[in-house]
């Protein structure tokens, strides 16, 4: 998902090229803009944690892009490409390297396994919307 952030610094174009570039296939898109409660469902997971509260806001202060991408060992490989959550860290080159504006506006989110990929793919899109047998792979 590219984050408001890179939405509002108009880096949508820059990301999906540098994703494309990478090998991968867009097999669902959308723009929208998440809820406070939506952000709040969706980072759960960080619920006890101190960043929590700046994430969810962040989430929720303008249009997010999320994505379902596809390409074999995409996870461990979109990891690579987006680099560290902390820009600043990041390889040159990557997408938060090249993007973020900082640890929490780091300008993508990725999942980090293929069971989180699934449960993220679902939060945003049904399983009709990327899973078509006329998609090329």
């Amino acid at each position: 998902m590219i984050k408001p952030g890179a939405v509002r610094n108009k880096h949508i174009g820059h990301i999906l090229s540098k994703i494309e570039e990478a090998g991968y296939t867009i097999a669902a898109i959308k723009t929208f803009k998440m809820t406070l409660d939506m952000a709040a469902e969706f980072y759960a997971v960080h619920k006890d944690k101190p960043f929590y509260q700046e994430l969810i806001s962040f989430m929720s202060s303008g249009p997010i892009v999320a994505m379902v991408l596809l390409k074999e060992n995409a996870v461990e490989d979109f990891r690579t490409l987006i680099g560290a959550t902390d820009p600043d860290k990041a390889e040159e080159g990557t997408i938060r390297k090249l993007f973020a504006t900082s640890k929490t506006a780091n300008a993508i989110h990725g999942s980090d396994s293929d069971e989180n990929a699934e449960r993220e793919s679902s939060f945003f899109f049904s399983r009709q919307e990327y899973l078509r047998t006329d998609r090329v792979q």
